[in-house]
């Protein structure tokens, strides 16, 4: 990583359009992967119902970020039972530098503070190394759901 490393802050609805660049130019949804993306966009309303954290350098620019689903009627309106990760991007220009490890870091943090004691992760693929490389435990694959997904994805989670 960098000398100076990523500063972390809550995201706002002004952030919106910065994040969705971010999301559709990352190189692990091009390809076979895409589809999940099409059409895909967070509202700014988004980032302010959701616990949404950005990664920043000392310019404010975006440098990866995640995002949890906790609300109880959010996680029940997907047939989530525990909270979960639903986001983690980093810009592929930054990937190894660990921005994402530090993103995970503060997830895992946050989560703590808030007697968390699990989160799911439902991962692309080739991401599941990097979830399994910062504690999380494969439990499982989640079968494809056409025609976004056609491919199966690794079930993770964090156990706090």
């Amino acid at each position: 990583m960098d000398a100076t490393p990523p500063q972390i802050r809550r995201a706002t609805g002004a952030d919106t359009d910065r994040v969705n660049t971010l999301i559709h130019a990352s190189s692990a949804y091009h390809g076979e992967y895409a589809p999940i993306l099409d059409g895909y966009r967070l509202g700014p309303d988004y980032l302010e119902r959701h616990p949404t954290y950005l990664a920043v350098d000392e310019h404010d620019t975006l440098m990866g970020f995640y995002s949890l689903l906790v609300d109880p009627a959010t996680l029940a309106e997907h047939g989530f039972a525990l909270p979960e990760l639903n986001l983690l991007f980093v810009d592929d220009r930054l990937q190894g530098k660990g921005i994402g490890r530090r993103l995970i870091g503060h997830m895992l943090d946050l989560a703590r503070s808030e007697g968390i004691t699990e989160i799911r992760v439902v991962s692309n693929p080739p991401a599941e190394p990097f979830y399994r490389s910062v504690g999380a435990e494969k439990t499982g694959t989640v079968p494809p759901t056409p025609p976004r997904v056609t491919w199966e994805r690794p079930e993770l989670r964090f156990r706090l």
